[in-house]
């Protein structure tokens, strides 16, 4: 019995490590799911908000996404119709099958800087429809949510600047291409109003923010159980034979 105890040690102090590591990392995803709901909860309440004064422009150089991403805000100034950057993008629930581009506008507030506004959806066939840089005109007032930087990854194609086409929503890139020298750090997102004839359009806020934490916590866990359970059955045939 004493040799099979020795021959089963190295597998046995295997186990504890891979178990302990999985159920570290189950862990590890219920303290991330902890965390994702309080910023779900956090986002719809600042979704949900009367709108509110943006950020004023001194503040630009010291605020990070936390600060104003999803913030309902109000802008006062004038759309710069005559610059615009594309960002390519599926189409929004409601727009039908064909993808197209979220059409972005310098916004020149009143008291200085500018703020780059999604002012919606453009369908890919209707790039070349110039209607959409004709209105609105003059001095108005915005309200819709701030945006930050979206992430890009492995699969997100290179931006074609060259083109006024980008593939991220990334306002100091935007305001590069768009030479703005006093831009601020955020886009804003319009609100959707009613139906009106002509392009861009806008649709709905999409403020799904994915939260897979839970499977993933358990889907550790189980790995954690099987290797336990693994090691057992192992351990209990070894001793079965001798």
């Amino acid at each position: 019995m004493r040799t099979e105890a020795r021959a089963l040690l190295g597998p046995a102090l295997f186990t504890a490590v891979m178990v302990a590591l999985l159920a570290g990392l189950g862990v590890w995803q219920l303290r991330r799911l902890a965390w994702k709901e309080a910023l779900i909860a956090r986002v719809e309440t600042r979704a949900a908000a009367a709108p509110a004064e943006a950020p004023p422009r001194g503040q630009w150089t010291n605020l990070s996404p936390n600060d104003y991403d999803f913030l309902h805000a109000r802008i006062f100034g004038r759309f710069d119709l005559a610059r615009e950057a594309l960002i390519f993008s599926p189409p929004p629930s409601g727009a039908g099958v064909e993808p197209g581009y979220r059409v972005i506008t310098p916004f020149l507030l009143d008291d200085g800087g500018a703020v780059l506004v999604d002012r919606g959806f453009l369908p890919l066939s209707l790039r070349g429809d110039a209607t959409r840089k004709r209105e609105p005109s003059g001095k108005i007032a915005l309200t819709g949510l701030l945006r930050g930087p979206q992430a890009r990854n492995l699969f997100t194609p290179a931006d074609s600047p060259q083109e006024g086409l980008f593939y991220t929503s990334d306002a100091g890139a935007l305001a590069a291409y768009l030479n703005l020298s006093d831009a601020a750090p955020f886009i804003l997102e319009l609100d959707p109003a009613a139906p009106a004839h002509g392009l861009p359009r806008v649709y709905d806020h999409n403020i799904e923010l994915a939260n897979n934490h839970l499977s993933y916590a358990i889907t550790w866990f189980s790995l954690a159980a099987a290797v336990a359970g693994g090691f057992a059955f192992y351990a209990a045939g070894r001793l079965k034979q001798r």
